[in-house]
């Protein structure tokens, strides 16, 4: 893989073609308050769109591609990553890699145990409050117990921790839109094989419902990996080719395999190409399950001498 060619860009843009696996339609993303996120286009067609996925669920999508659920760990290229473990009563709850807020995480900040706590007072320096915080030292931290933050973002949002100014954005993110969408109506019955008129409330009974999913005439799944904020953070350049490999192997994973978004939206990846810098392009995922064991080699100076943390989690 060529970081050369990624020097001078501050921005890495990709963009995916998208379309249903099996038939038309999709269900996109959908909340009991709003129903789907429709909106229109400001141009004389007023085209009709879908936000299909949102960056935040894209985000979480992409987090999970370096899980390995069956062994419980990070996949296999990827292993010797700093990540923290909770557990609780000895067995394992949970981890910032899976948590919605990282190392902000209720279970590993909120618990008896504050030794993770103190720790990241103790060297982020959070006891003074007051002047600007470090975004360097936030960065090396973050390296050291959870380099996934640097991606995916964190907001240390305790005021214990300078008050809650320690944060960082998104360097990683992406989001699908579906291009001038057209809506299908249907609807079906839940059926009680035994009363069809037992009390609804309680599921029971015939129940009717309305469904709506949609087609349209282009889905496109966005990716951006902001280069900039990953150089500011002023880790070298080990650490920084081995953010950019992860983010590209989140990516292809996630084009490859994570697009089953739910029971009624299962898509395929049609095309994939680089808008920024034009003339890269995105490495296959086997090139880079090769390279990933080397770079995190090279940045393991970035790691605890233990890069997986465990902390004990009992309610406070």
């Amino acid at each position: 893989m060529d970081f050369k060619a990624l020097e001078n860009t501050n921005r890495l843009l990709i963009e995916a073609d998208l379309k249903p696996l099996q038939g038309t339609r999709f269900q996109p993303t959908g909340f009991p308050d709003l129903g789907a996120a429709t909106y229109q286009l400001p141009d004389t067609n007023r085209t009709e769109m879908v936000l299909l996925e949102s960056a935040q669920s894209v985000a979480n999508r992409l987090e999970n591609t370096i899980w390995d659920e069956a062994a419980q760990d990070v996949i296999e290229p990827l292993r010797g990553i700093s990540y923290v473990v909770v557990k609780q009563d000895g067995e394992v709850l949970t981890n910032s890699l899976l948590e919605a807020h990282r190392i902000n995480s209720f279970y590993l900040l909120e618990g008896k145990d504050k030794s993770f706590l103190n720790d990241l007072k103790s060297e982020l320096d959070a006891l003074d409050k007051k002047g600007a915080i470090d975004p360097h030292k936030l960065a090396v931290t973050l390296a050291k117990y959870d380099i996934n933050s640097l991606l995916h973002g964190v907001f240390l949002a305790k005021k214990e921790l300078a008050g809650g100014r320690f944060r960082l954005a998104r360097a990683l993110s992406g989001f699908i839109e579906a291009y001038n969408v057209r809506p299908v109506q249907f609807g079906g019955v839940k059926l009680d094989r035994v009363d069809p008129k037992a009390e609804a409330k309680k599921g029971g009974g015939n129940i009717p419902y309305a469904r709506t999913e949609y087609t349209a005439e282009a889905i496109t799944a966005f990716f951006s990996l902001d280069l900039a904020q990953l150089r500011n953070y002023r880790l070298g350049d080990d650490a920084t080719d081995l953010l950019i490999a992860i983010a590209l192997y989140k990516i292809r994973s996630f084009l490859e395999d994570g697009l089953r978004l739910r029971t009624a939206c299962d898509l395929e990846c049609t095309d994939i190409r680089v808008t920024r810098p034009e003339k890269f392009t995105l490495p296959k995922r086997d090139e880079l399950t090769t390279l990933l064991p080397k770079l995190v080699k090279a940045a393991r100076p970035l790691f605890d001498d233990e890069p997986v943390r465990v902390v004990q989690y009992k309610e406070a």
